[in-house]
């Protein structure tokens, strides 16, 4: 599943974005890019909870 992550614009927030998304139960993170991030997960919407609490709005890519 591929996320579009808004708010990110450095090493630092993929980084944040990386940390939030590895301690999510049930998420795998396969790779993350400044405005994306690739991951596993049967639950997208605790993936995006958990982006949202690290300060990044997130949604799914159909």
């Amino acid at each position: 599943m591929e996320l579009k992550i808004e708010g990110m614009h450095c090493g630092a927030c993929v980084r944040r974005v990386t940390q939030a998304l590895e301690k999510t139960a049930g998420v795998t993170v396969e790779s993350v890019a400044i405005g994306s991030a690739v991951i596993e997960t049967a639950d997208a919407a605790a993936a995006v909870a958990a982006l949202q609490k690290a300060g990044f709005a997130a949604q799914p890519v159909s």
